[in-house]
């Protein structure tokens, strides 16, 4: 019989952990970069969940779980009248923000969209400040900074996809740490409220793949923001963390799930995340298919100059990088939204055919037209080496794609090659008309025009929108 037996003594907290509580701690933001990105972020995230709330699949999830249940300061959720506890809310608030993958994005060795964390940071700031606790619009910008620096750091080097596991781990992991000092937990106790975190039950990417893909990959991050908030609040009421949840022989992450590796890292903590956020702004697109998108844009406009039209199309050779050919690259049927937002034969056909692709084209409705598989049959997508080299360098982080047409004559169209989107950090000036009116076109739907203007008025100013409290920042987005 073995005479083995487990060493009791508590070692010192797994270093990952410490790195993580005590940047959100002491670390001071000082770039003006970071801090007016942020500002533009907070605008485009509300924006895209509030876009949300016209598709009735998302709507339908949101709200208290017992219907009628209104929580005395509790968390408001924008575009609607309920007002929940903090949990619930950032679910709520999560689950609007994701659903149409809308919201900004970070491409590395994980991907992922670290925006999901103002679920979780909105709805405690929010609960917190209904409750007389002095908390601002900067408040909420400076966790969003952290949380996008925490979730894309750890992004950088290490894949959770090539494990099985999906991004929003990083969502939880983020929003914990930045929820824990808003709620006022000290350092040792951010350090255990992480490590529940980590020790939670990680999401599969089943829901993101064919042949299984469906909209559960919407609310995912809703999910990941209230757990987060849910772990954050039993540790402040005493719950104690596991110190080696990481590194603990056997029974730890990296033994169970990330096949005994450990994480690795490419640089500190900083600002360098929000710096370098990829926005979504001409397309309702999975991220490393915005460029195919814009430049299959290119190209109908090309085909309508030579009085063509897609029907003319014999063939298409979309160049890419790797990830999206293992992520996004799909044959056969689609079965719904989500696997349509998804593929990028899909994402690139509806605006060669339609010159648009907008949240609606990814419909039963709109999937019906029988050209779009006619087209998507035509699409054969390789991966260009250089563009997967480019894509993990950190002084460029572009998403090229490049798309060859021919057509049934046999005239070859100039092939089309775009490095880097219209929201990347490269073509930040370009993109900011474009994303303040993308946050129009998302408050249009939902508000009379004096009201628009005065939101409009508010989030452009700066100085005054830093100190505004974080109530009545949100109140200005509810439904009455």
């Amino acid at each position: 019989m073995s005479s083995h037996a487990e060493s009791a003594v508590r070692p010192e907290p797994d270093q990952v952990i410490q790195d993580i509580a005590d940047y959100v701690h002491n670390y001071k933001i000082e770039s003006e970069l970071a801090w007016e990105t942020a500002r533009l972020c907070l605008i485009d995230t509300i924006g895209c969940g509030l876009e949300a709330l016209r598709f009735p699949a998302c709507a339908r999830l949101l709200g208290p779980v017992v219907e009628g249940t209104v929580v005395p300061n509790g968390t408001k959720v924008p575009g609607t009248n309920y007002q929940l506890d903090p949990i619930r809310g950032a679910f709520n608030i999560g689950t609007q923000i994701r659903w149409l993958d809308f919201n900004d994005c970070f491409l590395a060795a994980e991907w992922g969209h670290p925006s999901d964390n103002l679920g979780a940071i909105l709805a405690v700031a929010d609960h917190l400040a209904r409750k007389g606790e002095p908390l601002t619009v900067r408040d909420i910008l400076e966790g969003m900074i952290k949380a996008h620096e925490i979730q894309g750091g750890l992004a950088l080097l290490n894949s959770f996809n090539r494990v099985g596991l999906d991004h929003v781990v990083l969502v939880k992991v983020a929003s914990t740490a930045v929820v824990s000092k808003l709620l006022g937990l000290n350092r040792a106790q951010t350090v255990d409220a992480i490590s529940h975190a980590w020790v939670d039950g990680q999401s599969l990417r089943t829901y993101r793949h064919a042949p299984n893909t469906q909209s559960r990959k919407s609310w995912a991050a809703g999910d990941a923001c209230s757990r987060a908030v849910n772990i954050a609040y039993l540790v402040k009421k005493g719950e104690k963390g596991m110190p080696s949840v990481l590194t603990a022989k056997t029974w730890g992450f990296y033994d169970v799930l990330f096949k005994g590796k450990a994480f690795e890292f490419q640089m500190p903590y900083t600002s360098y995340i929000m710096e370098n956020i990829l926005f979504k702004i001409s397309y309702p697109a999975e991220f490393h298919a915005q460029t195919a998108v814009e430049a299959a844009h290119i190209l109908h406009h090309k085909l309508k100059a030579l009085g063509k039209s897609s029907d003319d199309i014999k063939s298409i050779r979309i160049r890419t990088q790797e990830a999206a050919m293992r992520i996004i690259n799909k044959k056969g049927p689609l079965d719904n939204f989500a696997d349509r937002d998804h593929d990028i034969n899909y994402m690139v056909a509806y605006p060669l055919i339609y010159g648009k692709l907008t949240s609606e084209s990814y419909t039963d409705e709109a999937a019906a037209d029988p050209r779009i598989d006619a087209l998507r049959a035509k699409i054969n997508c390789v991966e260009e080496n250089t563009y997967s080299v480019d894509y993990h360098d950190p002084a460029k982080r572009s998403i090229s794609n490049a798309l060859l047409v021919e057509l049934n004559d046999g005239t070859v169209l100039d092939e089309v090659e775009i490095e880097y989107p219209v929201g990347h950090k490269r073509r930040r000036e370009e993109g900011k008309p474009l994303l303040l009116q993308k946050f129009k076109n998302h408050i249009a739907p939902h508000f009379g025009e004096a009201h628009q203007q005065k939101l409009l008025e508010t989030v452009n100013d700066s100085v005054s929108l830093f100190k505004m409290s974080v109530d009545k920042f949100t109140d200005l987005f509810v439904k009455a």
